[in-house]
């Protein structure tokens, strides 16, 4: 979802956020077993093969073009791996509304006054059990050509990650491909009340839904003609909007497109399910598994069950999971320990927002992941921006150290705006330190977004929505990573000298991450130390260490774009201890680009190494 939309929900998310000290009492520390890192390559599914310049705000998929599954070739997927990505997540999979006709393959065109964009939002899914027909090469064997693509990314040494969206659905959902005894959402409904326990939907029952008044100058399709735009959707009795409206006619700014799934919970808010017993927060997926087995549940838990077995059956290795903390947790404990038994290894991430229900969806909902957002990303967006301070990092780390693993991180998605872009930093290269930080400073994942390696700034008018985001809703070319698929060489053949750099500095960055084993274990802050112990230190600089057994590095950035620091940085006696380093001098040699080394010298089991770090430069020394 394009979380533009719902800002009175981020509003109580940053009070929350504000008092986050009085939020996370103290929490025991959690040690994961991980062995590497893990790295997520974010894809647009339908941007990235293609080669289409066009870029016509609103243009139809023959102005603008669209990519398809086939782009990704096995030389695509290799370069993709080689980048340092372990997991692909394709994103807009599922299919969803789209504006172009497909009624020969049996498809039923889609309403424009419900639909945002002419490619439409991957959020607002139209048939769980099939693939966007825009992605095939043939229509008709749209699963398949998905299917071979999922084979491809296995060859490749890829995991492969989709989305599902289980807050909401498209309004017009029909499923054409559905498995014997499966039934559409809302098929079995009592659409005569507002409210059943086993209803898909809540309704407004003997009244009409009304498509929103839009509002500036919008129109659906940017004013083109379209037999279906008409401000009229069939569609009695109302049913409730995806971000939880009840209006019959919701707002424009509500997510009208889509309808929000009954979990069980009534209007009132009474929960009409077993929820969990005292304990089970810290009970692993097979004891919530069991637990489930003998309790009766809302349909629209077993109908989103069996989506998520039917994909894993399919060979899909993970999913994202779309604005999780919209649903109950309970929902989540039954749904993850039903993928986990068939999948131990399944990647699970989710969009959850509010930080106090991290340990619950993390916990009671057997999440793998979820976005660390509100905290690190955002503090992080300041910093690059200018009117942040890197003083606010540790203490952000410190307080999620019990579930660190579990809150991935990133700079880019498709929800966020492009580094490059003059509302975020205007710069890909102030991404730089960023990057370095966000991806080594805990053992949790690493994702980034297609195109963020080659410096994209998301600023093409594609239609619905504005620049700084690559538009998730219409056909649309993304010139930077075009000029790096090449007429689909993939090898950069016509990137700039900058955008080869860059794409150099993610590979470099992002494979040592998936090699090292200090990243996958121990981490301790030296940065507040510094800053009251070390002239010349200051809050444009962040440093820490982290060490395994066999490895000890020195980690630190700087995210002034004009000034060059130098300083002589301790570290401190504790660190030393846990090190088990005696006194002398130690080489250290940085394992980004092996152009600068320096001496840490130990004296008193205290630890200082002369620093001297460029404007937007990191290091990452290796203690040898």
């Amino acid at each position: 979802m394009n979380k533009t939309i719902v800002l009175a929900c981020f509003l109580a998310v940053t009070m929350i956020y504000s008092c986050k000290k009085e939020i996370k009492e103290a929490q025991p520390e959690v040690k994961v077993a991980l062995k590497k890192k893990q790295v997520v390559y974010q894809v647009f599914t339908r941007l990235f093969g293609n080669t289409n310049n066009n870029n016509k705000p609103w243009g139809t998929i023959e102005e603008n073009g669209v990519g398809k599954f086939n782009d990704f070739t096995n030389t695509a997927l290799k370069e993709i791996k080689d980048l340092g990505v372990t997991h692909i997540w394709y994103t807009g999979v599922p299919h969803h509304d789209v504006i172009t006709d497909y009624t020969e393959y049996g498809i039923s065109n889609d309403d424009p006054d419900v639909v945002k964009g002419r490619a439409g939002s991957p959020y607002a899914v139209k048939d769980y059990y099939n693939v966007n027909p825009d992605l095939a090469e043939n229509p008709a064997n749209r699963l398949e050509e998905f299917k071979a693509l999922i084979e491809r990314s296995h060859k490749a040494g890829l995991k492969v990650v989709i989305d599902i969206v289980p807050n909401h659905v498209a309004r017009n959902y029909q499923g054409l491909t559905n498995p014997d005894g499966v039934n559409d959402f809302g098929a079995n409904d009592d659409k005569s009340v507002a409210y059943h326990i086993d209803n898909n939907f809540y309704y407004n029952p003997k009244e009409s839904f009304k498509v929103p008044v839009f509002e500036g100058d919008y129109k659906p399709l940017g004013g083109d003609n379209h037999p279906l735009s008409d401000k009229q959707f069939d569609e009695k009795p109302a049913k409730w909007t995806g971000n939880g409206s009840r209006l019959s006619q919701p707002n424009f700014h509500d997510w009208y497109e889509t309808v929000k799934v009954n979990y069980g919970i009534s209007p009132e808010g009474k929960k009409d399910f077993d929820e969990l017993p005292e304990g089970y927060d810290n009970a692993d997926y097979k004891k919530h598994f069991e637990f489930w087995q003998d309790k009766t549940v809302p349909n629209s838990w077993d109908k989103f069950k069996d989506i998520a077995l039917y994909w894993l059956n399919m060979g899909v290795d993970g999913f994202r999971f779309d604005m999780a903390e919209m649903v109950p947790v309970e929902f989540w404990s039954y749904m993850n320990s039903s993928i986990k038994t068939k999948n131990p290894e399944a990647f699970l991430l989710a969009e959850v927002y509010n930080p106090s229900l991290y340990r619950d969806y993390i916990k009671k909902g057997k999440m793998d992941y979820l976005y660390d957002k509100v905290e690190l990303y955002d503090t992080i967006k300041h910093i690059m921006q200018g009117h942040g301070k890197t003083d606010n990092i540790p203490p952000i780390q410190e307080g999620l150290k019990d579930i660190e693993h579990h809150m991935l991180h990133f700079l880019e998605n498709h929800d966020e705006q492009r580094i490059a872009s003059p509302e975020f930093a205007g710069s890909p290269d102030k991404g730089k330190p960023a990057m370095v930080v966000s991806a080594t400073i805990s053992t949790s994942p690493t994702m980034i977004y297609f195109a963020q390696e080659v410096g994209e700034d998301g600023s093409e008018n594609a239609g619905f929505g504005k620049p700084s985001r690559t538009s998730i809703f219409d056909y649309i070319g993304v010139p930077t990573l075009q000029k790096w698929v090449n007429d689909k060489q993939f090898d950069g053949g016509k990137s700039t000298e900058e955008e080869k750099a860059l794409r150099d500095f993610y590979k470099r960055l992002l494979n040592f991450t998936i090699n090292s084993s200090a990243l996958a274990s121990n981490y301790e802050d030296i940065h507040l130390y510094n800053r009251n112990n070390t002239g010349g230190y200051n809050d444009k600089v962040l440093s820490f260490v982290r060490w395994s057994t066999d490895e000890k590095l020195i980690i630190i950035s700087n995210f002034d774009d004009t000034n060059t620091y130098n300083f002589n940085l301790e570290i401190p006696e504790n660190v030393i201890k846990k090190w088990q380093l005696e006194d002398g001098n130690y080489n250290t040699n940085d394992e980004l680009y092996n152009q600068y080394s320096s001496s840490l010298n130990i004296e008193d089991s205290k630890g200082i190494i002369n620093i001297e770090i460029k404007p937007l430069e990191s290091f990452i020394l290796k203690i040898k």
